[in-house]
């Protein structure tokens, strides 16, 4: 009983900290920001490939594998992430550390288990400014915060030994703001434009999950994720003041007028995703995964952003992982998970007619608790983002993600009154 009032207790103290500040890119003042939740630690360290079974971690992308789980298991991740920003003339850095996900998942009989959770979904955070030495060039500095998170449930259910289903229902919400700051050196005050949004609505996934023995030890495995377009409402509001600015870039508003603007609905694109790969159980898997995103006919919060355009986003995933002897009784490292995979995509985002790619390599540790199926996840990623041609941001990152898997059995019928 402790143990389950520790894991609510955990669930409902880390929510209150789920709507933090995930991003420290300018790409994030596109769309609906940056797209921080990957999906969980142990499938992001084999490229975040989202097909490979498992019996004690919750796999939030594809709920068609939560029919595998054997026992209630409570998980909670979060991220540290160093960036580097390189334009053609100079370079930046940033650091930003956030809970990734929390979620529970209760197997409600042998084929069928539910789960649910929350998670920053997009982040947007960025501060930019522009310093010259000539008195007569405007001075500029862009600022972005928010986010939208999102709270997950699903489902997965058995229909034989080769054949799972599942499917996911995802409220999202949040309030993004976006604060533009031009003034002169040599004049007392300047503008501001101050952009606000408050986004709502649902989204959709379904997924299924195939495997089947192909000799005595090895099995071939694959996957489908689908998720329909929809619509999430953004409701916003624009401010135009004349400012003053003190030492330390406070504001202190001199005038300000309400300036009114069209709400707007934006497009959250359909995915296809498609996985193949080939393992033995509790040993060994390799697998790749497709994905298609129709990203093309995503919009921006704001009518008025030049310069931007969308394109359907391709991605590519791989990895797998080695697991020596689970059984071990002599070797604590030959029961340790070892995990490594690649990614690539173009996200979608087109500015200055250059599309934003990004890449990443990923390694990750599987640590086992003793004396239970619980388990620590460490997984470490490497990984670049953008150009610096076109007058556009080069983003060299490393991400270091800990996760804990904690299982525990909740329902267990009484054999004696």
């Amino acid at each position: 009983m402790i143990k389950k009032i520790s894991i609510i207790f955990c669930l409902v103290f880390s929510f209150s900290a789920i709507a933090q500040n995930a991003s420290s890119s300018p790409y994030s003042y596109y769309g609906l920001g940056d797209f921080v939740f990957k999906g969980n630690v142990e499938n992001r360290a084999m490229g975040g490939i989202n097909m490979i079974k498992d019996s004690i971690h919750i796999n939030i992308n594809n709920s068609a594998s939560l029919s595998d789980i054997m026992n209630t298991t409570f998980t909670i991740g979060g991220n540290f992430n160093y960036t580097n920003f390189k334009t053609e003339q100079q370079s930046e850095s940033a650091k930003r550390a956030s809970i990734d996900y929390i979620a529970l998942a209760i197997p409600i009989s042998k084929r069928f288990t539910t789960a649910f959770g929350a998670m920053p979904f997009t982040s947007v955070g960025y501060k930019i400014r522009s310093d010259n030495t000539d008195a007569s060039i405007p001075i500029s500095q862009f600022t972005g915060s928010g986010g939208i998170n999102k709270i997950y449930g699903g489902v997965g259910y058995k229909i034989n030994k080769n054949f799972q289903v599942g499917a996911d229902a995802n409220f999202n919400f949040g309030n993004v703001s976006t604060n533009n700051i031009t003034f002169l050196s040599a004049v007392q005050y300047g503008t501001r434009e101050l952009n606000q949004s408050e986004i709502t609505g649902f989204n959709f996934n379904t997924s299924l999950m195939y495997s089947r023995l192909i000799d005595k030890k090895r099995t071939v495995f694959g996957s489908l994720i689908y998720s329909p377009e929809t619509t999430l409402n953004a409701s916003n509001e624009r401010s135009i003041a004349i400012i003053q600015l003190t030492d330390n870039f406070g504001e202190i508003i001199i005038n300000e007028e309400d300036i009114l603007v069209p709400d707007s609905k934006i497009k959250y694109p359909s995915k296809i995703g498609l996985g193949l790969g080939i393992g033995e159980v509790r040993k060994w898997s390799v697998g790749a995964e497709l994905t298609f995103v129709k990203s093309s006919g995503l919009g921006n919060r704001f009518a008025d952003i030049d310069d931007v355009n969308y394109e359907n986003v391709t991605k590519y995933n791989v990895g797998g992982y080695f697991l020596p002897d689970y059984n071990s009784f002599s070797s604590y490292y030959k029961r340790i998970t070892y995990r490594a995979g690649f990614n690539y995509q173009n996200t979608g985002l087109v500015l200055n007619n250059k599309a934003i790619d990004n890449y990443g390599i990923t390694f990750g540790l599987g640590l086992p608790i003793k004396g239970s199926f619980s388990n620590i996840n460490i997984t470490y990623e490497y990984g670049s983002r953008g150009t610096v041609y076109g007058g556009l941001i080069q983003e060299n990152y490393s991400n270091l993600s800990v996760s804990f898997s904690l299982n525990d059995k909740w329902f267990i019928k009484r054999k004696y009154d």
